[in-house]
């Protein structure tokens, strides 16, 4: 009898100690992380002279996309950066004149801070504004993070 009694106690023990470790172990852990974000990357593109080369996806209104790019071979290239929603997309596919909802100046590198006002998809696109004529190709690295808005209220 008393072993059935030392083996209640070391079961519900155990129990109590693993159901423990998984609740800590998430609260430490935070927000699991979702991969395969196609906002959140880190890579090369290379884009001929009057082309473009974007990275899409949908960001949850209020989040946004950080990081940064820069032209890489040959280094100095400038690139025009901007960004469209879904409708202006659309236009700038059709080519029309679209609106970007984000735009910064034409410069060889520069610094990404987005955030998205509305849920939707966004286009971040990386041009090359030299002629087809000019037989200008460069490379442009890219590496940017999708951060969600929710995040620790400090009191933790």
């Amino acid at each position: 009898m008393r072993f059935t009694g030392w083996l209640r106690t070391l079961v519900v023990v155990g129990v109590v100690g693993a159901l423990a470790y998984a609740t800590l172990s998430a609260v430490l852990q935070g927000p699991p992380v979702l991969t395969g974000d196609p906002l959140t990357t880190h890579a090369g593109y290379w884009v001929g002279p009057g082309n473009y080369t974007e990275i899409s996806g949908e960001i949850t209104g209020g989040d946004y996309v950080i990081g940064n790019y820069s032209s890489f071979d040959p280094v100095g290239m400038e690139v025009e950066f901007v960004v469209y929603n879904s409708s202006e997309w659309s236009s700038f596919v059709a080519g029309g004149h679209p609106s970007p909802v984000y735009s910064v100046s034409t410069a060889f590198s520069g610094r990404i801070v987005y955030s998205a006002p509305v849920t939707d998809n966004y286009y971040f696109v990386f041009s090359n504004p030299y002629p087809s004529s000019s037989h200008l190709t460069f490379g442009i690295y890219v590496a940017t993070e999708y951060e969600s808005n929710v995040g620790d209220d400090g009191l933790g």
